[in-house]
């Protein structure tokens, strides 16, 4: 999508994100949002398996999975239930921690 000029130099960010991703507080933005955290956990387990030096059949192996699986999980395609994200954590030797925000 192109940004809207309001004139030059200046552009309405706002109604280009609501073009793009729907109206704030509408179903459509809720989901884009949605996706956005998905792809975005996706990408920091898929950070997190490389700094542990892990292929991705070595990840499945320990946690008991296919590659397939962990794949699609850091494509952001599976989202893995709370205790297999505990399981992927500590097969990379790492922990999660909950912290109020």
């Amino acid at each position: 999508m192109e940004l809207k000029e309001i004139s030059k130099d200046i552009y309405d960010v706002d109604a280009w994100l609501d073009e793009c991703l729907g109206k704030e507080g509408s179903p459509e933005r809720e989901k884009n949002r949605e996706r956005a955290w998905e792809e975005y956990n996706a990408q920091i387990l898929l950070d997190a398996r490389k700094n542990a030096g892990l292929t991705q059949q070595e990840l499945a192996d320990r946690i008991g999975a296919d590659k397939g699986y962990i794949s699609r999980i850091e494509r952001g395609l599976t989202v893995p239930t709370v205790a297999t994200l505990y399981k992927i954590a500590s097969a990379m030797g790492l922990t999660i921690e909950l912290r109020p925000i």
